[in-house]
C-alpha cells in the first residue's frame, strides 16, 4: 500500500480504535468513511456500514440516505420514509480495494450484481445478511410508490482503490455500468465513478476538517467594537458567490453542517420559503432580494481579512437557514444583481456565540426545547466529561460540529455527539430502549425532560460511557455485531441489573452511588464483557427469538415497547431484580 495512504490508514484506525481489524477490512471502513463523509456531516461509526463474510456481491460498505440522513437498518429506511411526503433518497455504494490499480472486471462484475439487487425481481444466488438487509432497504424506499413521484432516488456506487491512474478502458466501463443500472427505471440518476488516491486523501482531510472558505463581500463596513468580539462586518455578498464560496461543497452539495448552530432547520416549502422561492424566480423581484430578506449571521472562531475577500475557518451559519437553502435549490436562478445581506462575527468566546446564537433565533418564535441546546448546562456537560476524569476514562461531549475533528489527542470514538448522548439517556435512564429509533418523535414527547439545570451531568457521563463500551464491546468483536440492533435495550438492562428497577434517584450522594456502582463495571473491559455476554445477551436472545416466532424481524422487534418489556421480564426472572 502506497506509504501516505498507509500512514492516514493507521491514524484512522487508532482515531476510530480499530487497530485490531485486518488491513483488508481496516481499508474498507476507511473508504466507507471518507465517501459517506462527503455525504453525511455527522458523526457515525463507519465500521457499522460495512458488509461482513462472503456472497457480499462485492459490496463492501453502502448506506441509504433519507433528506440528508443516513440509515442502514431496514426498519430505520422504513419509519423514515414514512414520516416523509417527498423525501429525497440517495442510495451509496462502496467497493474497496487495497490494490493499486482499477480492474475492469470489478467493475463490469459490481454492475452485472447491483443489477439483480436493485431491481424488482429475486436476487437469482444466495447473498450475505448484510446484502439482504440493503435489498430490504431497497424494497422499504419503494414500498409506497406515490412518496417518489416527485422524484426518484439516485444510486452513487465508489470503486475505491490505492492506484493512482484510472485508465481510458476503467472510465469506458463506468460508464457503461451507468447505462446498465440505468436501464433498471428505478433511479434517478445512476453514477459509478473511481476514487484513485490523490481524491481518497482529500475527502479523508474533508472529513476530519473544520470548512474553510474564501468569501468576497466588496460591500462592507465595520461595526464598532465589542466586548468579546474580535471583529464584525455587515455587508452584501453576491447570491451566486455566497453559494459557490460558501454553501456548496466541491460535490456540489449543500453543507448541511454549517446550520448545526440554528437551532431551526430547513422547513420545506411553507409559505415564507415559497416567497422566498417566488422572489428568486421574478426577474424583477429578485433584484430587490436584499432589500426583501433578513440576511443571514455567520459566526466564525478563526478569520483573516485580505481587502475585500473574508477567510473564514472553523464557522456555523447561526440564523438564516431557510434562505440558504432555497437560495441554494434555486441558484440557477441566481444573476449578479442578486445580492444577500451578510452580517459577519469573528469571536473565540464561547459565552458570547452561544449568545449571539440564542439571540438571533428569539427574532422568530422557536420553542423552549429548540433553544435548550444553547443553556449553560451543555457547556458544564462538556467540562464535566474532559475536566473530570483521568485519561482512560476521559469522553468528550460534542456542543458542534466536528468540534474535535483536527484534535490529534482526541480518539474519535470518544467523543460522543448530542442525538448520540440523548438516545443514550433516554434509553437507560427514561426507560425508552425501544423508542430511541423514532428519535424525533421521541423528542417532541420527552425532549424537555432532557438537560435540566437540576439535573446531575454524571448521569449523562454514566450513560455515555456504557454507549462507548458497548460501541467498543462490538467493534473489537466481543459482541456479535448483529446484536447491534439491541445496543440501548442493552443499555436498559444494565442500568436494571446493577441498579434494579425503578426511578433514577435524584440526591446527590445517591446518584453519584449509583451511577459509581455501573461506571466500576463498564471501565473494566473485562467485567463488562462479562455482564454482556454472559448475562444479558442470554436475556436479549430469549426476546430476540419470542418475536422471531411471531414473524417480527429484529430490526422491527427493537422498537416495540412488547420487546423491551419482554427484556425486562426475563431478566427479572433470573436475578429477581
Amino acid at each position: 500500500m502506497e506509504r501516505v495512504i498507509q500512514s492516514l490508514l493507521e491514524a484512522f484506525q487508532q482515531d476510530q480504535d480499530l487497530t485490531e481489524l485486518p488491513e483488508a477490512e481496516a481499508f474498507e471502513a476507511f473508504a466507507a468513511y471518507c465517501v459517506l463523509n462527503s455525504y453525511y456531516n455527522e458523526p457515525f461509526n463507519p465500521d457499522t456500514y460495512r458488509t461482513g463474510g462472503g456472497n457480499d456481491l462485492g459490496i463492501d460498505a453502502y448506506a441509504v440516505l433519507i433528506d440528508g440522513q443516513m440509515y442502514r437498518d431496514p426498519t430505520d429506511v422504513q419509519v423514515a420514509m414514512q414520516e416523509r411526503r417527498r423525501p429525497q433518497v440517495q442510495v451509496v455504494i462502496i467497493q474497496a480495494k487495497t490494490s493499486s490499480k482499477f480492474e475492469t472486471k470489478v467493475i463490469s462484475d459490481l454492475a452485472e450484481n447491483l443489477g439483480h439487487l436493485c431491481g424488482a425481481e429475486a436476487i437469482p444466488y444466495e447473498v450475505s445478511d448484510d446484502v439482504k438487509g440493503l435489498r430490504e432497504c431497497l424494497d422499504a424506499v419503494y414500498q409506497d410508490p406515490a412518496r417518489l413521484a416527485g422524484r426518484l432516488p439516485e444510486l452513487h456506487v465508489r470503486y475505491v482503490t490505492t492506484g493512482d491512474q484510472i485508465a481510458e478502458m476503467v472510465h469506458r466501463k463506468a460508464r457503461s455500468a451507468e447505462r446498465h443500472l440505468g436501464k433498471l427505471n428505478r433511479f434517478e440518476t445512476v453514477e459509478v465513478r473511481c476514487v484513485n488516491r490523490p481524491e481518497l486523501r482529500a475527502l479523508y482531510q474533508q472529513a476530519i476538517s473544520t470548512v474553510e472558505v474564501t468569501v468576497p463581500v466588496p460591500k462592507q463596513f465595520a461595526m464598532p467594537t465589542a466586548p468579546g468580539v474580535e471583529q464584525s462586518f455587515v455587508g452584501l455578498v453576491g447570491a451566486s458567490e455566497l453559494v459557490r464560496t460558501v454553501l456548496e461543497d466541491d460535490s456540489g452539495k449543500l453543507r448541511e453542517n454549517l446550520f448545526e448552530s440554528n437551532v431551526r432547520a430547513f422547513q420545506g416549502y411553507n409559505a415564507v420559503n415559497s416567497g422566498i422561492r417566488d422572489t428568486l424566480r421574478d426577474p424583477v423581484k429578485r433584484q430587490r432580494f436584499a432589500v426583501m430578506n433578513n440576511g443571514i449571521t455567520i459566526v466564525t472562531r478563526k478569520m483573516n481579512r485580505v481587502g475585500d475577500n473574508f477567510v473564514l475557518d472553523d464557522f456555523q451559519i447561526v440564523n438564516g437557514c431557510q434562505t440558504c437553502h432555497v437560495l441554494f435549490h434555486e441558484r440557477d436562478q441566481l444573476t449578479d444583481q442578486v445580492y444577500v445581506s451578510v452580517h459577519i462575527v469573528h469571536s473565540k468566546d464561547e459565552d458570547v456565540i452561544q449568545g449571539i446564537v440564542a439571540a438571533t433565533n428569539q427574532q422568530t418564535p422557536v420553542s423552549a426545547e429548540d433553544l435548550a441546546a444553547r443553556q449553560d448546562f451543555h457547556k458544564q456537560l462538556e467540562d464535566f466529561f474532559t475536566l473530570g476524569w483521568d485519561k482512560p476514562h476521559r469522553l468528550f461531549y460534542e456542543r458542534r460540529a466536528k468540534q474535535y475533528s483536527e484534535r490529534k489527542d482526541v480518539e474519535k470514538t470518544r467523543v460522543i455527539s448530542r442525538p448520540q448522548l440523548s438516545r443514550a439517556y433516554l434509553a437507560m435512564f427514561m426507560d425508552e430502549p425501544s423508542r430511541v429509533g423514532r428519535y424525533q418523535d421521541l423528542m417532541k414527547a420527552r425532549g424537555e425532560e432532557l438537560y435540566a439545570a437540576d439535573q446531575q451531568p454524571i448521569l449523562y457521563y454514566t450513560a455515555a460511557a456504557t454507549w462507548y463500551r458497548l460501541e467498543w464491546l462490538i467493534r473489537n468483536q466481543r459482541v456479535n455485531r448483529g446484536y447491534r440492533p439491541t445496543q440501548y435495550h442493552l443499555m436498559a438492562l444494565i442500568r436494571q441489573k446493577l441498579l434494579g428497577p425503578g426511578a433514577v434517584p435524584t440526591h446527590d450522594k445517591a446518584v453519584t452511588k449509583a451511577c459509581t456502582r455501573i461506571l466500576d463495571v463498564v471501565w473494566d473491559a473485562e467485567a463488562a464483557e462479562k455482564l454482556v455476554v454472559h448475562e444479558l445477551l442470554p436475556v436479549i436472545q430469549r426476546a430476540i427469538d419470542a418475536e422471531r416466532e411471531a414473524g417480527v424481524p429484529l430490526g422491527e422487534a427493537v422498537r416495540n415497547e412488547r420487546f423491551a418489556e419482554r427484556a425486562r421480564r426475563e431478566l427479572t426472572s433470573i436475578t429477581g431484580r
